[in-house]
């Protein structure tokens, strides 16, 4: 992959000494659930190729995640759907321990065999997860002797399994974790020219930071989605019934100051797609420009500005996409996000899509195996594409400093 010309700088699980060993992995198993069923599984499969290689090695493997937003222990959010779906991929056990830590759990991680897997309860049933509570920290390194981040969709959270049990155990990179930080770091830092950005979805809060950050090293930025209507309203243009993220409209008109000037092209919509509602039957209405007329909303990029950022996108070194162009969800209003999916899956250049809504509309249309990198994390790769310091990857081992035998540092 173009990525892995960059440099990771931190200790991988590649070089962990893991025969005969406990590893406590935390990997990001929010999956989707219907009832007990889960409907897509692309985040345990991700998780795959590290684990596979600790078991591989002589290793067991503790797992830990966390799944939805729980108040406390909730047997709706049991991690027992991902223990069965885990074990079927692995094709070998994975046995549920009862809680995320305490005695029982340290016994039955203390009877692992090399091979064997284990997955902990949900890790926000622990109150102190979030919170980043040390005691909670030191209690999950009781499970195992060493550490190993594959999480790289929560490693932008400093939670207790995700930054304060690095500092008690040596702590590792797992592969799907390095290979994030890889391919986003030579985006970032070492793209291929020209470099265009590709920015949808519904907040310019989200994106501020991103968008600030690219307007001095790419060549474009183009903008789609509900994102470009507050930049519309600080423009003083009608936006009609669209949606605004209103508390963003004073920094939309910011970027628009800073973009003058800037090496970037910051380019918006030059026409739209409008319905009545936000509903697939709901009539329809194309315009050739961006003024919304009252009574209607924008649900989707127009057909001419679909084609520019094809064209853009066909000519780019380097793409990175994150957020729908418009609610692709709704079919009359998918054809925006599909053209650029489609150009982004025949670039000939190096392409990187980050955020969920970005790689569910990827695989909905059936190109999700056509881009060089499918992020798993959306806000985590914003905010390492922002330059922000990742709490998860941060606490983890220098590759120096392991390469020397030295443990991590104990918080």
């Amino acid at each position: 992959m173009s990525g892995d010309r960059t440099a990771f700088g931190k200790a991988s699980v590649r070089d962990a000494p893991v025969e005969g060993r406990r590893a406590l992995v935390r990997v990001d198993f929010n999956v989707p659930l219907d009832s007990d069923e889960i409907t897509d599984d692309t985040r345990i499969k991700a998780a795959l190729p590290t684990l596979e290689l600790i078991r591989e090695r002589g290793g067991a493997a503790v797992c830990v995640s966390h799944l939805g937003r729980p108040k406390g222990p909730d047997p709706e959010f049991s991690m027992a759907p991902v223990a069965r779906r885990l074990g079927q991929l692995l094709d070998t056990e994975v046995r549920l321990a009862p809680a995320v830590v305490g005695p029982e759990v340290e016994r039955l991680a203390s009877t692992l065999e090399p091979g064997a897997v284990m997955l902990l309860e949900n890790s926000r049933f622990e109150p102190g997860e979030t919170a980043d509570d040390p005691e909670l920290a030191r209690g999950l390194a009781e499970l195992a002797d060493l550490y190993v981040n594959d999480a790289f969709g929560a490693a932008h959270r400093a939670h207790a399994t995700t930054e304060g049990v690095a500092h008690h155990l040596p702590a590792y990179a797992g592969l799907l974790l390095e290979r994030e930080v890889r391919a986003l770091t030579a985006v970032r830092d070492n793209p291929q020219r020209p470099l265009v950005v590709v920015l949808g979805g519904a907040k310019v809060s989200d994106k501020v930071g991103v968008i600030e950050r690219f307007l001095d090293s790419a060549e474009q930025i183009l903008i789609g989605g509900a994102m470009c209507f507050s930049i519309f309203r600080s423009q003083g243009i009608a936006v009609g019934d669209s949606l605004v993220d209103e508390e963003s409209v004073n920094s939309a008109g910011k970027v628009l100051e800073r973009a003058e000037g800037a090496r970037a092209d910051l380019v918006l919509p030059s026409d739209l797609v409008l319905g009545r509602e936000f509903d697939a039957e709901t009539e329809i209405r194309e315009i050739d420009g961006v003024e919304v007329p009252d009574g209607w909303m924008g649900l989707d990029i127009g057909p001419r500005t679909g084609d520019g950022y094809a064209s853009a996108i066909a000519a780019a070194g380097t793409v990175f996409w994150n957020g729908p162009m418009g609610a692709f969800e709704l079919e009359p209003f998918a054809r925006g996000t599909r053209r650029v999916a489609q150009a982004v899956a025949e670039a000939p250049g190096f392409t990187v899509v980050g955020g969920g809504d970005s790689a569910a509309a990827l695989t909905s249309f059936g190109l999700a195996d056509r881009v060089d990198w499918l992020s798993t994390g959306g806000g985590a790769s914003l905010e390492l594409m922002e330059g922000k310091a990742l709490p998860g990857v941060d606490a983890l081992m220098d590759a120096e400093r392991a390469r020397d035998g030295r443990p991590a540092e104990a918080g």
